[in-house]
C-alpha cells in the first residue's frame, strides 16, 4: 500500500468513512450511479451498499459487471440502466442472467442504451437539458425495445428546406453518483489518470457525489498537477479513503487487475447457493473493505503489485 504524501488531516473537509457516506447518501429507492470504465470500478462502495441492506435501487452503470451481479444477488437492485452487461471478457453474470431470462428469483427492469447513448444521457443530466441528440441509433434495434429512445424534428431546416428527424435520449440525474479514483484532497478535488470514462459527467449529473480514493493527499499535491483533476471540489459531497477499493478491477499505478477472480466469477455466479455463500463470506462476513482486503492477504496483493512508470514532470511556470 502507498504511504501518504506529506501530512494530511483525514478529519478535515468532506472526508468520511464508507459506512458514513453510504448511510448519508444512499437510500432505499434511490437512483445510484456507479461509474468507472474497466478501471477504478467502485466495488467497495457496492459492497457497503449490500452490507447496509439498501433496497429498490435503480443502478445506473454503463458497464454492468461483477459488482452489479453481487448487488442483484443481495436484493439491492430493482432496475438496471446500462449499455453493457457481462463479466468483462471472462464470462457471464449468473444472477443478472437469471433475473432477465427467467425472472428468477424475481424480475429485473432492464433499460438498455448504447455506450454513446449513455454518455449522452449523462451529458444531458449534467447540463440540465431535456434530452440529448445523437445519430448512432439509425439502423439499430434498440429503439424498438427501449421507448426512452425517441425522435424529434430538428428546428433547423436544411438548405433545401427539408427537416430532419433525429434520435434523442433523456437525461439521467442520479440521486447520488459514486466513483473510485486514485487520489483527492480533503476538499474533494479528485485526480484520475489512466483509463477514464464518464466519471466527471456522472458526478455533475447527480444531486450528490461520493468520491472513493486510494489515497488522500495534501492540497499542494493537487495544486502541483492541476490538469489531472478530473472532478473539482465544488461537485463533491464526500471523500472516502479506501485503499484497494476497486478490486477486482485495477487502479493505475496502485495495483493490477485480478484476472483470476474475473475468470472464477462465472462459475461462482452460475450457482445461486455458491454466490450467496460468497456474499456471506466476503461481504456480510467482513466489517468493511479494509477487512476484505486483509482477508485476501499480503501475498495476494504482492501478486497484483505494479512497478513504476513515472510521468515526466511538467513546468507550469510562475511569476518571478
Amino acid at each position: 500500500m502507498r504511504t501518504m504524501r506529506r501530512t494530511v488531516d483525514r478529519t478535515a473537509g468532506k472526508v468520511m468513512s464508507m459506512r458514513e457516506a453510504v448511510a448519508a447518501f444512499v437510500h432505499d429507492g434511490d437512483t445510484v450511479s456507479l461509474e468507472g470504465f474497466t478501471h477504478l470500478i467502485p466495488t467497495a462502495a457496492g459492497h457497503e451498499i449490500i452490507r447496509q441492506g439498501r433496497r429498490d435501487l435503480t443502478v445506473v452503470r454503463m458497464t454492468a459487471d461483477i459488482v452489479v451481479d453481487q448487488m442483484l444477488a443481495a436484493g439491492c437492485v430493482a432496475r438496471l440502466v446500462s449499455s453493457f452487461v457481462g463479466n468483462s471478457s471472462a464470462g457471464s453474470l449468473g444472477e443478472l442472467r437469471r433475473r432477465v431470462e427467467r425472472a428468477d428469483p424475481e424480475p429485473l427492469v432492464f433499460e438498455e442504451y448504447s455506450h454513446y447513448g449513455m454518455v449522452c444521457r449523462y451529458l444531458a443530466g449534467a447540463q440540465r437539458l431535456p434530452f440529448y441528440p445523437l445519430r448512432s441509433y439509425a439502423g439499430s434495434d434498440l429503439p424498438a425495445v427501449n421507448p426512452g429512445i425517441r425522435k424529434v424534428t430538428s428546428p433547423y431546416p436544411a438548405a433545401d428546406g427539408s427537416t430532419e428527424q433525429i434520435y434523442v435520449v433523456p437525461p439521467v440525474q442520479p440521486d447520488v453518483t459514486i466513483i473510485h479514483a486514485q487520489r483527492a484532497d480533503h476538499r474533494g478535488n479528485t485526480q484520475i489518470w489512466g483509463l477514464t470514462g464518464v466519471q466527471a459527467e456522472a458526478v455533475y449529473a447527480a444531486e450528490k457525489a461520493v468520491v472513493v480514493v486510494e489515497e488522500l493527499v495534501a492540497d499542494a499535491v493537487i495544486r502541483a498537477d492541476p490538469n489531472r483533476t478530473l472532478v473539482p471540489a465544488h461537485a463533491v459531497d464526500a471523500v472516502v479513503v479506501c485503499p484497494r477499493g476497486a478490486h477486482p478491477s485495477f487502479a493505475q499505478g496502485y495495483y493490477d487487475r485480478d484476472n483470476a477472480f474475473y475468470r472464477a466469477w462465472s462459475a461462482i455466479s452460475k450457482d445461486p447457493e455458491r454466490l450467496r455463500g460468497w456474499l456471506e463470506e466476503w461481504v456480510y462476513g467482513t466489517v468493511d473493505h479494509a477487512e476484505y482486503a486483509a482477508k485476501l492477504g499480503e501475498e495476494f496483493w504482492a501478486g497484483l503489485a505494479v512497478g513504476e512508470a513515472l510521468s515526466e514532470p511538467v513546468n507550469y511556470g510562475r511569476r518571478l
